[in-house]
Parts: structure tokens; C-alpha cells; sequence
């Protein structure tokens, strides 16, 4: 890098488009007389740094889950004790999500410490409150440094808990209150300010018990920006880059001059897994990322823009057949309603005996199938047999995660189509849904122009 630098002799660097890394060696390159074009070293640094940046969420008045560093086990202990369970640790040096974890209680948070390696009072474990059934949503942001243009709030689809780049999103939102969204923007905005960010930013927000928490704050630009720009019609990569020289040569680009549209369609981001690659790896979903790619979806609904989104994961929604059921009792409620919508539009549904008991109480005709250990025929010979066409499998908690993961494996092995959390489940019920509409209407196909002449 440094030898491209002196060869090349450039007005400077902009490290806010290389990802994670380029950020952690900013300050090293700034030392070494590189110039950092756009946003400073020292802000990257605050924001890096659970502790400051804590401290001027507290001056702005701005919700964080609660949270403690430690390195040792006893402090660990009395972080948990403070907080609460269930909590979400991690290493504070790792990129991806590396290491990130949900700690139901004492014995995973002992062994999770005990386990953990390069523990340094330079490089703690992270502990914060983990926001059970929180809506997860972030927001791209163009700084001048002095405020922020925020073009859009994504929503994740998957619940918190679930990283980032693994979550499927959807632009605009679909289910956040619209004093929620406001309140995204308007602590956007601050934190750009006071962290005096200039180019691009990426605000991780939490909503639960009706209110809005950060999680982080990334100074620069984040895997979503290209999917922002497509959707809203905004060249942000650009907008930004123009900012930051302007700040350079010390003239004047206000993001004021951005104005706020209206999106009158859905785009629908979906992360690309590599399980089929790796069958004996269990494909469950968590805070560490496993995805290695990711599809958009853009349709006039939600759903055609999810079931679109699938389709290009080669990970196609079926339109008819027979569903599995396999939840959790705190995930049943949620099943019967996305049962009622399958059973209306015509698959059979099956489901193991708890499910299917409830499903049959409530309503919903569906067909008892034995888990693995409850003797044949089981889920496995029905997956094997090409008798099911989409499973639905919610793990909760530590002990069910191992449990069913024969029932994911197998799928995987066999490309049936799998689903593991509720909200993509009716997600994808709502996407066959609107994709048979669709067909039965006949609609056109639009181009992506099409859809960026309805902004307005």
C-alpha cells in the first residue's frame, strides 16, 4: 500500500470504501504520512471504541443496549449479573461477526469466556443485553460533516440476533412505525455530526419495547450501499465522493441539497449461502456471518420483491405441494398464521407432533410427521423421498439448536427449500402469495428505469 503511495503520489486515500479493513489500518497509515481523505482516523477510532462511543450516545441522549467489556471471567460474570440475560458477546477485534454469540446463561457465558482466545485488556470481550424479538434496521448515510442525508431505512427481516449481512432486508420498510423511522433518521443525522463524518456512514439500529436503540456506528461504506442506490435512484458512492473532495479543497457540498423521495416500490435484499458446499455444517442463522454473497429483488409489493430476491439465490419458493412444521412453542402463534396462509392457497401441511397438535386445534388440517428418533417413517425419509417441498424449522435456545439439525443438513443435501426463522416464513407464504397474483394478472416485466420513473 505504502509503496502504491509513493509511486503513485495521489492528493490521498479514501479508506471508507474498502470495508472493515481498510479502517483498521487508517490510523497506522496516517502515521506512515498517508493522507485519510473524507472522514478522519480519529473519528474511525471513536466509533471503533465501545467506551467513547458510548459516552457521546449518553451526551446525545441516544438508547444503547446495555453493555460491559471484560477480561476475565469474573468480570464477565458481574457484567451478566448487571444486564441480564440473555446476552450477546463477542471479541472486539474480529470482522464478520467472527466469534459473536447468544449467551442464554451462566454455563454458555463460562465456557464462552474460558473458550475465548487473545483476550488482552487491549482487546476485551464485548457484553451487551441481547434485545430479545427486536426488529433489527439500519440506515446508509451521506455526510458533509456537518449533517447527514439519510435516502432510506432498511428493515431486516430476520429478527435481532441474526448479522447483518446474513439478514434479508427489505427497502423501504414495511412494518416500522413511522415515528420509528424518524427517530432512525433523526439519531442518523446527530452522530454524524458529532462524530463530524464526511462521505459515508452505516447506522445499526435495534427496535424493541417500542423504542429505537443504536447498536453501532460504521464510518464508512457498508454492503448495502449498492442496493440503497439501485432502489432510491441515488448514486451514493459518487455523491460521497464528491463531498470528500470538496471538503478537501475546502469548498462547500451540503447535503442539504439531497431531497427526500418518495419509493413507491420494495426492493428486497437476500444473502447467498454457501451450504450446499458444506454438508455436514449446520445451516443455522446467528450473529456470526456465513453468507458469502448477496441478490435484490425489486417488484411494485413486498411480496414479489422477496419471492424475486429467493428465485435469484437459486433457492426458488414453491407454489404448491406440501409444507413442514417444525417450531418452537414461542414461534407457534406466528406458525399458525403463516400455516392458515399456505393451507389458502392450497399445500398440505405437515408438522411434527407439538406443531401439528396445535395447528389441528386451531383450525389449520394438517398430518403428523415423526422426528428422527421417534421411528419410520420420519423427516428424513419424507425429505428423502421428495414427499416435502419447503421446511420450516425455528431452533430457539441453546438445547434445540442441536436438536433439528439433521432435519437443515438434510434439506440442504437433498435442495429442498428451508426456512429457520418465522419471519421469513410468512415472508415467503406473502411472496407465493404475490407471485400466483402476479401470473394470474399477468403483469409486465419492468426495467429498472421503469421503476426509478415512479420516484418521486
Amino acid at each position: 500500500m505504502l509503496s502504491i503511495y509513493d509511486k503513485e503520489k495521489p492528493l490521498g486515500v479514501i479508506v471508507q470504501f474498502g470495508g472493515q479493513t481498510p479502517l483498521n489500518i487508517a490510523a497506522e497509515l496516517s502515521q506512515a504520512g498517508v493522507r485519510i481523505l473524507g472522514t478522519t482516523p480519529e473519528t474511525i477510532d471513536l466509533a471503533e471504541d465501545r467506551d467513547r462511543f458510548c459516552k457521546i450516545m449518553e451526551k446525545l441522549d441516544i438508547p444503547m443496549p446495555e453493555s460491559g467489556m471484560a477480561v476475565n471471567i469474573d468480570e464477565a460474570l458481574a457484567i451478566a449479573n448487571r444486564i441480564g440475560y440473555p446476552l450477546m458477546v463477542r471479541p472486539s477485534y474480529v470482522l464478520g461477526g467472527r466469534g459473536m454469540e447468544v449467551v442464554y446463561d451462566e454455563e454458555m457465558l463460562l465456557r464462552y469466556v474460558t473458550a475465548a482466545v487473545g483476550v488482552t485488556p487491549e482487546r476485551p470481550i464485548l457484553i451487551d443485553r441481547f434485545l430479545s424479538n427486536a426488529i433489527e434496521a439500519e440506515a446508509d448515510a451521506i455526510a458533509d460533516g456537518e449533517d447527514a442525508f439519510v435516502p432510506t431505512v432498511m428493515e431486516h427481516i430476520e429478527l435481532a440476533g441474526i448479522h447483518s449481512g446474513d439478514s434479508a432486508c427489505v427497502i423501504p420498510p414495511i412494518s416500522i412505525a413511522a415515528e420509528h423511522i424518524a427517530t432512525i433518521e433523526d439519531y442518523t443525522r446527530k452522530i454524524a455530526k458529532e462524530l463530524n463524518v464526511v462521505g459515508l456512514m452505516n447506522m445499526q439500529y435495534a427496535i424493541a419495547d417500542d423504542r429505537v436503540y443504536v447498536l453501532e456506528a460504521n464510518p464508512r461504506a457498508s454492503r448495502t450501499v449498492p442496493l440503497v442506490s439501485k432502489v432510491c435512484n441515488i448514486s451514493m458512492a459518487r455523491i460521497a465522493t464528491e463531498i470528500i473532495m470538496a471538503h478537501y479543497a475546502g469548498q462547500k457540498y451540503s447535503v442539504n441539497e439531497l431531497k427526500t423521495r418518495h419509493i413507491p416500490h420494495f426492493g428486497v435484499k437476500e444473502a447467498v449461502f454457501p451450504f450446499n458446499m458444506f454438508p455436514e455444517v449446520d445451516p443455522l442463522l446467528g450473529p456470526e456471518m456465513r453468507s458469502t454473497g448477496e441478490v435484490l429483488g425489486i417488484a411494485d409489493s413486498f411480496g414479489l420483491a422477496y419471492y424475486k430476491a429467493q428465485e435469484a439465490t437459486q433457492s426458488s419458493l414453491p407454489l404448491s405441494g406440501t409444507v413442514l412444521f417444525s417450531v418452537t412453542d414461542q414461534d407457534k402463534p406466528a406458525a399458525l398464521e403463516t400455516a392458515r396462509e399456505f393451507a389458502r392457497m392450497g399445500f398440505k401441511i405437515r408438522a411434527t407432533s407439538g406443531t401439528c397438535k396445535y395447528l389441528l386445534e386451531n383450525g389449520v388440517e394438517c398430518t403428523g410427521i415423526n422426528k428422527q428418533y421417534e421411528g419410520r417413517p420420519h423427516i428424513v425419509d419424507a425429505i428423502t423421498n421428495g414427499e416435502l417441498q419447503l421446511i420450516i424449522n425455528t431452533p430457539s435456545g441453546k438445547r434445540s439448536q442441536t436438536d433439528d439439525s439433521y432435519i437443515r443438513k438434510s434439506a440442504i443435501k437433498n435442495r429442498v427449500t428451508y426456512i429457520t426463522t418465522m419471519a421469513a416464513a410468512m415472508a415467503s407464504a406473502k411472496g407465493i402469495a404475490a407471485y400466483k397474483e402476479k401470473n394470474a394478472n399477468e403483469a409486465k416485466l419492468k426495467s429498472l428505469q421503469e421503476y426509478h420513473a415512479d420516484i418521486k
